[in-house]
């Protein structure tokens, strides 16, 4: 079997390629958005494989035309995405590993190694520096009392009591609201925003499962997205499959009266274009609707993958929408997962939930203190195990 990835402008111009390449029995595994570090290649990516054994090629099937079944996915093509995505863990773990080791901690520290332990687990996970200082100080303070810090002694920290007081500071940093919709107003609509590839059109439909159909809520899809191609297509037959309403909306006319047409739905979901940076510009208008109604809850979608710089520029950007809430995307595709804490904690907006994956409906999580807390103290928690 030969598996390889064609980078071109459009999905369209490497489907064509590795046509030509491998021939009309290859199979189409998967199609992206191209990583940062190949974009130089073509802005999409499509994954092929030609080669595949008969009775593993009549289950194979594209992950663009996933159903809400897993058991239609491509073996191969999972297990594709599991090893790049364990490869991409490794790395970063060696790369947090290599970064705590070279980097000397700073002088508040004095000589204690719980704190400097603690210190390199957070920075390590990419959380913000200031931040970090500011979790590890507090902890210490919770386990050995308030002193000025000239009358502090270095000195062993209990581990367990010290571990339960780091993940405290954590949680505490920021705030959760798992839900959709503003309050107890009918229907609750949710618009999905967010920058491309983060992920907007497979979250909603997890979402549209999780909490419409599996509640036998009337449930309508709207699409805004006019922009990418075969994106309404996309979500259409997603919404075939569920069994749910769906229309395509060009103007911002249109959503407003088709809203008002639906009141007796009890969910409605907004899928919006993916805006670039410089794209804001033409996303005025819609920003102006969404962030004006009361009745509309404007949940900002972001991939867990993104450099905190990044995250806080995209953020900032979107603020045009007045976004309720921050839901982060691709959970699976990072080891890092500070910068969620960084810029929950520099907004002041409350997360709501966590994707982890691409299967649908399984792939979703409401997101929790305790979970992003697990995920940014796992080294020290083992430490702490350890020690105990």
């Amino acid at each position: 079997m030969k598996i390889k990835s064609y980078f071109s402008r459009t999905v369209e111009d490497a489907m064509a390629m590795a046509s030509q390449e491998l021939g009309p029995e290859a199979m189409l595994l998967n199609s992206r958005k191209a990583p940062p570090e190949a974009r130089h290649l073509g802005e999409y990516e499509v994954v092929f494989a030609n080669g595949i054994p008969a009775n593993e090629a009549a289950e194979a099937v594209p992950e663009t035309q996933t159903s809400v079944s897993t058991s239609t996915r491509s073996p191969v093509g999972d297990q594709l995405s599991r090893d790049v995505a364990d490869l991409k863990k490794e790395l970063e773990g060696m790369r947090r590993t290599l970064t705590r080791s070279v980097m000397a901690p700073p002088q508040w520290v004095g000589a204690s190694p719980d704190l400097s332990d603690a210190y390199g687990v957070l920075t390590g996970n990419e959380v913000g520096p200031d931040l970090a200082r500011e979790i590890v100080q507090s902890a210490e303070s919770r386990v050995i009392g308030a002193r000025p810090p000239q009358k502090r002694a270095p000195q062993r920290l209990d581990k367990a009591a010290f571990h339960r007081a780091l993940v405290e500071e954590v949680e505490s940093r920021f705030k959760v609201q798992a839900t959709l919709g503003r309050g107890e107003l009918r229907p609750k609509i949710v618009a999905l925003v967010g920058p491309p590839g983060a992920g907007k059109t497979t979250t909603l439909v997890k979402l549209a499962v999780n909490y419409g159909l599996a509640s036998r809520c009337p449930v309508l899809v709207l699409s805004m997205d006019t922009y990418r191609v075969a994106a309404a297509e996309q979500l259409r037959c997603y919404s075939a499959i569920l069994g749910v309403g769906f229309q395509v909306l060009e103007t911002i006319t249109a959503l407003a009266q088709t809203i008002e047409e639906n009141r007796g739905k009890e969910l409605i979901f907004i899928d919006t274009p993916g805006f670039g940076f410089g794209d804001m510009d033409s996303a005025s208008d819609l920003a102006q609707f969404l962030s004006t109604r009361p009745d509309v809850d404007p949940q900002l979608l972001l991939p867990a993958s993104m450099k905190s710089a990044d995250l806080s520029r995209i953020v900032d950007s979107f603020e045009i929408f007045r976004p309720q809430r921050l839901l982060f995307t691709k959970l699976d595709e990072t080891g890092s997962f500070g910068p969620i804490l960084n810029e929950s904690a520099r907004t002041g907006k409350p997360l709501s939930f966590f994707t982890n994956g691409q299967r649908i409906p399984e792939d979703l999580e409401t997101a929790s203190r305790e979970r992003l807390a697990e995920l940014i103290l796992t080294g020290y928690s083992s430490q702490a195990r350890t020690a105990a």
